[in-house]
């Protein structure tokens, strides 16, 4: 599906916009591409920018002091990317967004968003639900965290997202779940 028409295809789920508005929207998004290892952000960074993934798949990532890569989030076809906080407060990055594979997206400048949630409504309502579900998602993964053991916490993985596990490599979904590759094999072998 063509750019233009998958985040049209996106944004319309939420919010209503006549087709002059959709192309006013679009119009402040950049086409970009990226090879698979590349670096999109990295910590450190000053950060203008979120990606709408048309094709691919994103990681953002922290490496902590010992060197051990914590996954917060995959970004497949339709699914936001950037360091939020980084974004919304003006601070050098302190994640990394990086490419799982080649990827094709498109970015939207942070001055762009505010400009056009101040002049279209509904982009502000697509934008305000985003972040909310995004919220929800995340403090649902930390319950998950501190509730779950890990087998439970990979079976809701595969439930949520059962392509995820045939994209991503495995050494990488074992970072998100905060396990090693050994163990993750184990379940994944568990579960057959």
């Amino acid at each position: 599906m063509h750019a233009k028409a998958l985040l049209k295809e996106h944004v319309l789920k939420i919010a209503s916009l006549t087709d002059d508005e959709f192309d006013y929207f679009f119009s402040h998004f950049k086409p970009e591409t990226f090879k698979k290892g590349q670096s999109i952000i990295s910590e450190g960074d000053v950060v203008d920018k979120e990606y709408f993934v048309i094709d691919g798949c994103l990681k953002a990532f922290f490496v902590n002091d010992e060197i051990k890569m914590y996954i917060l989030q995959f970004a497949m076809p339709t699914w936001w990317a950037s360091d939020y906080a980084a974004l919304y407060n003006k601070t050098k990055a302190t994640i990394n967004v990086d490419c799982v594979s080649d990827v094709e997206i498109l970015s939207l400048s942070n001055s762009d968003r505010e400009k056009i949630c101040s002049e279209l409504h509904q982009v502000e309502h697509f934008f305000r639900w985003r972040t909310n579900r995004g919220y929800v998602a995340a403090q649902k993964r930390l319950l998950s965290f501190m509730n779950n053991d890990t087998k439970t916490r990979y079976e809701e993985l595969l439930a949520l997202y059962p392509a995820l596990y045939n994209t991503v490599p495995k050494h990488l979904i074992a970072a998100y779940l905060g396990v090693s590759r050994e163990t993750l094999s184990r379940l994944y072998n568990a579960s057959k």
